[in-house]
């Protein structure tokens, strides 16, 4: 067990992203069983949708969860915040937004604080204010992204060389190759969502689902980048839409309307794929079937341990001869 096992509780160095509308009770219960992390994304949800989804999960696993609230996306920031503690949740992911203002409070409630960033910058300033763990994500990832497009590869060895805490990597990882790379180059642990939908135990519809398990290495688009709104979509005539808005000079808020929760909802959970969008990651290429979670983790570490076994096989350490 490694550092961030111990500090979080978990079995296996997995986490959850916090994925509004998808990280519901029956995904994260899933997770968190499986022996990750399981996580509820809050999004732009109520406090008492959030608050039912959280009654669910404690009926479900009495394994550590997380609450993800993405700072400046939710309108109820404050409140969320008062949640976990009421909530007596062990653990807070904090994203989009800066964290220093928060971490305090968490702290004096016994919860370990995750920041999600996207910079060695952005990890240095999470770490001095206290953060417990750091999430460093490419933008393989799916959703909202950072406009710095950092490649997860590049970015992780960068922030691992750069603080002390566990840092978790995000962003194109979904089967023990990825966990393998990103322990090799340094993180304690690594994070999935794209991954997770495509699991027999994600409700989400079954069209999004088809749509991953039929995309290819190209089955993904950028949308937003004109106006400084990264976001990763799956290639869907929604998707394609929202293009065409782009090329003809779309405002920043009529984006920020069609790409809400409202339009997501529609995409996901309705299987509307020509009216609401559907988030999606690089990864997304890779994937081929719908495990169970626990299937796809056992899986997972089986896959990283015969890599890592392999490895030393093949490349045996050697002193160079000297004459």
């Amino acid at each position: 067990m490694n550092d961030l096992c111990r500090l979080l509780n978990i079995q296996y160095p997995i986490l959850q992203g916090g994925m509004g509308n998808v990280s519901n009770a029956p995904l994260s219960a899933a997770v968190s069983e499986a022996g990750g992390l399981g996580t509820v994304g809050v999004g732009t949800m109520e406090l008492s949708e959030v608050k039912k989804i959280l009654q669910d999960l404690k009926a479900i696993t009495e394994r550590p969860i997380a609450l993800n609230i993405p700072l400046n996306v939710t309108p109820y920031r404050d409140e969320m915040i008062e949640l976990v503690v009421k909530e007596k949740l062990s653990i807070v992911s904090l994203s989009a937004g800066n964290p220093a203002p928060f971490i305090p409070y968490f702290h004096e409630h016994g919860v370990k604080v995750i920041a999600v960033v996207a910079s060695v910058r952005q990890a240095r300033k999470a770490e001095a204010a206290g953060a417990d763990v750091i999430v460093a994500e490419g933008y393989e990832a799916a959703g909202i992204n950072s406009n710095f497009e950092t490649t997860t590869l590049t970015l992780i060895p960068q922030i691992v060389d750069a603080v002390s805490v566990p840092v978790v990597a995000a962003g194109g990882i979904g089967d023990g190759r990825g966990l393998a790379a990103m322990l090799t180059l340094g993180a304690s642990g690594v994070q999935m969502g794209t991954r997770l939908i495509a699991t027999a135990d994600s409700p989400m519809h079954k069209a999004y689902k088809e749509t991953l398990l039929g995309a290819d290495d190209l089955q993904t688009v950028i949308v937003g980048r004109s106006i400084g709104k990264v976001r990763r979509v799956m290639k869907t005539p929604y998707a394609g839409q929202l293009l065409s808005l782009e090329e003809k000079g779309i405002e920043e808020e009529d984006f920020k309307r069609l790409t809400s929760e409202y339009y997501h909802k529609i995409g996901a959970l309705e299987g509307k794929l020509d009216q609401g969008f559907i988030n999606g990651g690089q990864v997304s290429g890779m994937i081929h079937h719908l495990p169970t979670v626990e299937d796809l983790f056992v899986t997972m570490m089986e896959e990283a341990t015969a890599r890592f076994h392999n490895l030393s096989t093949a490349y045996p350490l050697t002193k160079r001869e000297t004459t």
